[in-house]
């Protein structure tokens, strides 16, 4: 029999909205690290020990139980009581938590020993309210002050933060007592007395509380019937639903549904089925650009709503004014939003930050995808101002110089030094690994420009505006030409990563060049090597498609961006590979990442992972600080599922093209309650030889299921509307 490997990093972590926690495997937060309880960009819990008579406990097994809740069981080491020697393993601790408006935690002891036990219980606790920039970077700085107070009668310790008018409180409040409860030398301490199959009980909650004045909280339901059991119940209902006979890409799916409706942000002024997704945990739980806006893509599939909270409270932001310190223009899409105590203070840019040169092309992308899923013109009607800023921005600032290509420079002193999705400060590099100096242009951003005018052009069609429709086809099909002029390197055969500021291609071969796949803007000669290239063993890992090749000299596969493999970025090369027609490619990459995933805990995929090589023996191997769950990661399975059965919605014309080409491997797919326009469509898939088979029943509406390739783009061609044949 195998040995089953489950692959992860050793925390609990548990979140709902904005708050989160993350322990270690003994349910603790040790201080100097990065673990702690969270929310708004603050950490408000830095340090949380528990003792028996100034004794650790030892683990037996920890896990989350949901995304919002967790389990821990422990047992007592040796130590001395009052009564005596108290002999190892006869007490039991269980801990258990949830999060909701703030965190309740129960504590648990059991005496299954044959003697009374008496000893103190103790929780030591600290908080230093450091913003989560400084503790990723290790930079612990005090800048206010902090005052603790214990309250006898309300059994509550209070832990204040304040630096002018920026304050932050922690509560430990108790809800009830198995024991007097006292504080001293910094701990708060239970006095226990248990006889022989006696247990003991304490309830408390963790209270987050921003501004100077605290605040009533209601009480927490805890059980089965939660408020967030009910609302991640809710999202599964809605959601798409997946069977097949192979389990691990089952729940390599299911698991991503999970871990989607975790990272929902909920917004007071959104409907109940919109919502903005948190980035990722720990790192990314804000409002994100780029991340939101992809997750809004990728989700399409599963809840086609999900992205209107994403361009509702994206369009809010977006910048109408010249702002160097925040790298913002008129028209351009945030990159990320910050509310801890350096964006108060304005000590960074992220109040929100505008830097970077994807999120506004991205956004035309998210809103085209969106009204294709919906059929609603009054979506496209709704954000017709906002997409004309958009563009005017593409024009005017996301091209620099006038030479028709898009290009970025910061002009704040704390700006990124590369504004795309590999934005650490290493990943855009020549050959030889020196760094591409500014302004740089990258490949994918000429193919997320095409794209979006691309879409633009048929939503302003929809609109009845044809002068603009055929505006953007021209300008599309003149950076097309001049895109494949200048990026394709015959000598390579492949695209360049990006441009210099002489105009020099980067011969440097990277993923990046798989996102002109799905963007359309490549030609079908030039998007078929570049298809056989990727799978080459120096980018295609085993466990996916590498961020570099490991022939490049800066290759690492445990760097950033230098080496790894990013399941979003795969699941976006799947679908460039579709459209190109060349499916075994998508069958193998699904392959790669569904396998990758079935060696993590729970199928659950980190936001990226290493890129050594596959072999016998091996298993993947997770980026030290990397997010999990993370929203792109988790939704680049909707991608691949989308691939493997060539998904195009038209529901503003009543339609659903399928192209399915299911791989040896996944001999049946069936997709339950697939929601386009007002439809709900079941689709079952199914290999027959070298063929695939499939049938369509459509539960509720009307639509027409129709078999069609996926094409790329042709801007010279008319605009045309296709009209559906026949109902379903």
């Amino acid at each position: 029999m195998p040995i089953e490997i489950s692959v992860g990093p050793p925390v609990l972590t548990i979140n709902q909205g904005g708050i989160f926690m993350v322990t270690d495997e003994n349910a603790e937060i040790s201080s100097n690290s990065e673990l702690g309880v969270y929310a708004s960009d603050t950490r408000f819990l830095s340090s949380y020990k528990i003792y028996a008579n100034g004794q650790p406990w030892q683990r037996l097994s920890s896990a989350t139980v949901t995304y919002f809740s967790s389990l821990c069981y422990l047992t007592n080491n040796q130590f001395e009581s009052r009564n005596g020697t108290v002999p190892a393993d006869v007490l039991s601790l269980t801990i258990s938590r949830e999060v909701g408006k703030g965190i309740c935690e129960q504590l648990d002891v059991s005496n299954y020993g044959k003697k009374r036990v008496q000893f103190s219980l103790e929780i030591a606790m600290r908080s230093d309210f450091a913003d989560i920039f400084d503790v990723r970077a290790h930079r612990f700085v005090r800048r206010g002050n902090i005052v603790t107070v214990w309250d006898p009668e309300l059994l509550q310790l209070r832990t204040s933060y304040s630096n002018d008018d920026f304050c932050r409180h922690f509560v430990y409040r108790l809800l009830s007592c198995g024991s007097p409860a006292h504080f001293a030398n910094g701990r708060v301490v239970f006095d226990i007395d248990l006889e022989p199959g006696s247990s003991w009980h304490v309830a408390s909650r963790f209270e987050l509380v921003f501004g100077k004045e605290l605040e009533q909280f209601d009480d927490l339901l805890v059980g089965d019937k939660t408020v967030l059991n009910e609302l991640q119940s809710a999202w599964q209902a809605r959601a798409t639903k997946i069977s097949s006979s192979n389990e691990e890409f089952y729940r390599f799916f299911t698991q991503s549904v999970d871990d989607m409706g975790a990272l929902r942000l909920y917004e007071r002024e959104l409907s109940a089925d919109s919502f903005t997704p948190a980035a990722g945990v720990p790192w990314y739980v804000a409002l994100f650009g780029r991340d939101s806006l992809i997750s809004g893509l990728q989700t399409m599939l599963v809840n086609n709503k999900f992205s209107l909270g994403t361009l509702k409270r994206l369009a809010e932001f977006q910048s109408l004014e010249i702002d160097d310190w925040r790298d913002a223009q008129p028209g351009k899409i945030l990159h990320e939003l910050r509310q801890g105590e350096l964006a108060h203070f304005k000590q960074i840019p992220h109040t929100p930050y505008y830097g970077t040169a994807d999120a506004t092309p991205l956004y035309l992308i998210l809103l085209h995808e969106t009204w294709k899923w919906l059929g609603q013109k009054s979506i496209i009607e709704t954000y017709r101002d906002v997409a004309l800023r958009c563009l005017e921005w593409i024009d005017k600032y996301g091209d620099l110089d006038g030479d028709g290509f898009q290009e970025f420079k910061t002009q704040s002193t704390l700006g990124y030094e590369n504004m795309c999705w590999k934005d650490s400060g290493d990943s855009v590099i020549y050959p030889d690994g020196t760094n591409v100096p500014q302004p740089k242009g990258l490949c994918e951003l000429q193919g997320y420009v095409f794209d979006a005018w691309m879409r633009m052009a048929e939503v302003f069609d929809a609109l009845g505006e044809p002068e603009r429709s055929q505006d953007l086809r021209a300008k599309a099909a003149k950076l097309q030409k001049q895109f494949i002029e200048k990026f394709w390197c015959d000598d390579i055969e492949y695209f360049a990563y990006a441009i210099d500021p002489a105009k020099n291609p980067v011969k440097t071969i990277t993923s990046n060049a798989g996102h002109l796949l799905w963007s359309g803007i490549a030609g079908r000669e030039q998007a078929e090597k570049v298809g056989r290239r990727l799978m080459k063993n120096d980018m295609s890992s085993g466990w996916g498609i590498r961020t570099l090749s490991k022939f490049h000299p800066s290759y690492n596969p445990h760097s950033y961006h230098c080496g790894s493999v990013w399941p979003h970025d795969n699941g976006i090369i799947v679908l460039g590979l579709k459209r190109y027609g060349l499916t075994a490619e998508v069958g193998r990459v699904v392959r790669d990442l569904s396998e990758a995933a079935s060696m993590f805990i729970s199928h659950r995929i980190p936001e990226l992972y290493a890129g050594i090589d596959r072999e016998v023996g091996r298993f993947p191997v997770q980026y030290k600080g990397a997010n999990v769950p993370q929203a792109w990661a988790a939704g680049s399975v909707f991608h691949m599922v989308q691939a493997i059965l060539g998904l195009q919605p038209d529901a503003p014309n009543g339609a659903l093209y399928i192209d399915p080409v299911l791989p040896r491997w996944l001999p049946d797919l069936k997709l339950s309650g697939l929601t386009v326009g007002e439809a709900s469509i079941d689709l079952n898939f199914w290999r027959e030889k070298d063929s695939t088979g499939w049938e369509a029943h459509v539960r509720e509406g009307k639509i027409n299921v129709i078999q069609k390739s996926w094409e790329p783009w042709d801007p010279t061609a008319a605009s045309k509307s296709e009209k559906p044949t026949k109902v379903l």
